[in-house]
């Protein structure tokens, strides 16, 4: 019997954040989460969705003409054939990308996709999710996101930079909460610390605010 996934969206559009930030890709959203954090903008995607198998959601991939894959949620470790998905996909040819809250263990992802991984800031309500072993699973291509709300947010991930050698094993993401941290703020705390981390915003939300499947 095939392996199936409740999905509760596939589409196509700009990668908004991460370092390909920009590029054509699709989208597998994931049904569900344990996690209810305070910013949360998929908050859609907790129940419901669509139960479909590995094979249909690849046949759907296919219909878009782009190498990039992104699987994301709610949380989509969540559901245990999430593994098998990005390795259909990775054999498939695909470059895949797994958005992960760092609440769940990604020992078991493979090393070929690239984990975006949030470490869960104070103002999240979730911090005491954080699974920190999963920092020993990170490779170079990985990359820790750290969502920031306030001066307290900023605070403690620069701790987590120091305490956890983050931008020694893999890229970091600084990104602000959309309608409460000013960007440019945040961009000025940035090169006063002069933090070796990558500045991103929410590009999908500049161009197209919260449209959903885009």
């Amino acid at each position: 019997m095939d392996l199936s996934l409740r999905i509760t969206e596939i589409f196509y559009s700009l990668q908004g954040e991460t370092n390909t930030v920009g590029l054509p890709t699709v989208f597998i959203r994931l049904t569900g989460c344990p996690l209810r954090c305070s910013y949360c903008d998929t908050a859609y995607a907790f129940t419901g969705g669509e139960k479909q198998t590995l094979q249909n959601i690849i046949q759907k991939v296919k219909s878009y003409s782009t190498t990039y894959v992104t699987v994301t949620g709610g949380e989509p470790l969540a559901q245990p054939a999430c593994n098998a998905l990005m390795v259909e996909l990775l054999n498939a040819g695909y470059q895949v990308s797994l958005e992960t809250s760092g609440a769940l263990d990604v020992s078991g992802v493979d090393s070929r996709v690239v984990k975006v991984m949030d470490l869960k800031t104070p103002s999240s309500a979730e911090m005491q999710r954080n699974l920190y072993t999963n920092v020993e699973y990170l490779n170079a291509h990985d990359q820790v996101k750290f969502v920031i709300a306030d001066d307290a947010d900023y605070q403690w991930s620069k701790q987590q930079l120091t305490e956890h050698a983050l931008t020694q094993r893999c890229q970091v993401l600084f990104s602000p909460v959309m309608g409460v941290m000013s960007p440019t703020a945040l961009a000025d705390k940035i090169l006063a610390d002069q933090l070796p981390v990558r500045f991103q915003i929410q590009l999908h939300k500049y161009l197209w605010d919260d449209v959903r499947g885009k």
